[in-house]
C-alpha cells in the first residue's frame, strides 16, 4: 500500500490547512491589507508547502528506495524522486 494512501488522512489535514491560508492571502488583498501582512502570510503559505513536501519526499524515500523488496523498485523509487526534484528547483 502507498504511503500516501496510508496517511491520507494527515496529508489530507495538511493540504486544507494551505488551502486555508491561500484563502487567507485572497482576503487580504481583498480586503487591501498592508503589503507586509500579505507578505507573512505568503512565507506561512511557502513554508507549510515546504513541509508537506519534505513530508512526502521522506516517506517516499522510506517507501519506495530503503524499504524496496528488489533492486528494480529500488532504482525505480529513485528514479521517480530524481524526476521531482528536478520539477521542484527549476
Amino acid at each position: 500500500m502507498s504511503h500516501t494512501i496510508q496517511d491520507k488522512s494527515k496529508l489530507l489535514a495538511r493540504v486544507r490547512r494551505i488551502k486555508g491560508q491561500v484563502q487567507a492571502i485572497e482576503s487580504a488583498l481583498e480586503n487591501e491589507i498592508g503589503c507586509a501582512d500579505v507578505l507573512q502570510l505568503v512565507a506561512s503559505v511557502r513554508g507549510a508547502f515546504n513541509g508537506l513536501t519534505r513530508e512526502l519526499i521522506e516517506e517516499h524515500i522510506e517507501s519506495h528506495i530503503l524499504a524496496a523488496d528488489s533492486e528494480d523498485a529500488r532504482q525505480r523509487g529513485a528514479s521517480e524522486l530524481i524526476e521531482v526534484i528536478r520539477t521542484y528547483v527549476k
